[in-house]
């Protein structure tokens, strides 16, 4: 059908035979994420509010089958791109966000590292070195006043706002620090995410939420033991990229929890059900949040 063809179909969509209007409406859902630029045009010279709010259940209807869609593909693809599983997240907020302006973001946060970065250093003050640069030069803080807002968990928000939650804060360092060639992974402890820098006869921990603090494995065994719980390989080792995406849709979850929005508790737990681990169930430390 050509566009104006379309666009007289999405016409139909108030027609008063009840009958005409539903089979239109699935007519246009059929056609999935491209009918959206013409929805929204019907939209804006509409001044028909019940046509209005039909019209804004499609959209976000289609715009969200696509978060599930690319969500799915993503994982079945290797999941090998950490921040555009984060971007897929943060389109189920943000439809319109660019993968490549948030990769650009990112470039540059690495860029404003490298500029004093020196391959041959210390790990010890490798890590001091991003420390400053991430928390003094780049102003990334956690944000303790909104701890449970949504917006934590976009990372788009995030990089805006240069506030987030452990995880998000995390996943940045971690990708300025991957993108230096150093061995930094996030690591899934009970309520609390942090990375480790991990290479042949060396690992330790970092705690982004608290400026970088550098902790060891007994510290590990210290928090592990005083929650009662077995120490798990899963609390030590590096994680996947399902497991961040995961975890952060989880604290997403958790945020809508808070704020009484059940509509989009649903949602974000449908998402969460397309990367499901399909192995012999989730970790203890998946069903914690930050």
């Amino acid at each position: 059908m050509s566009d104006n063809e379309l666009k007289a179909l999405i016409s139909l969509l108030d027609d008063d035979d009840q009958e005409v209007a539903e089979h239109v409406e699935e007519q246009i859902r059929q056609r999935g994420s491209t009918m959206i630029p013409l929805l929204e045009t019907e939209w804006e010279g509409s001044f028909n509010q019940a046509l209005q709010k039909r019209i804004e259940e499609i959209i976000h209807d289609l715009q969200y089958e696509s978060v599930l869609e690319r969500m799915a593909a993503w994982k079945n693809g290797g999941g090998m791109d950490l921040l555009e599983g984060l971007w897929i997240v943060a389109t189920y907020q943000y439809p319109d966000l660019s993968l490549d302006k948030l990769q650009q973001e990112v470039e540059q946060l690495y860029y404003e590292v490298w500029l004093d970065f020196k391959a041959d250093m210390h790990p010890d003050e490798q890590v001091k070195l991003i420390n400053n640069a991430f928390f003094t030069k780049l102003k990334f803080a956690p944000n303790t006043k909104h701890f449970h807002s949504p917006a934590n968990s976009m990372i788009n928000q995030v990089l805006e706002t240069r506030r987030g939650n452990p995880i998000t804060l995390c996943v940045l360092y971690m990708l300025i620090a991957q993108r230096l060639n150093l061995p930094v992974y996030g690591v899934n402890l009970p309520n609390l995410f942090v990375l480790t820098y991990k290479t042949n006869g060396i690992q330790f921990y970092l705690n982004v939420f608290n400026r970088g603090l550098v902790f060891t494995k007994k510290d590990i065994d210290q928090y592990i033991d005083q929650m009662n719980l077995k120490r798990l390989d899963t609390f030590y080792q590096p994680c996947t990229n399902a497991d961040i995406v995961r975890r952060v849709l989880r604290n997403l979850t958790l945020a809508f929890e808070k704020n009484g929005d059940t509509d989009r508790v649903g949602e974000v737990e449908r998402i969460l059900a397309t990367i499901k681990d399909d192995g012999d169930g989730l970790p203890l430390s998946d069903y914690t949040q930050r």
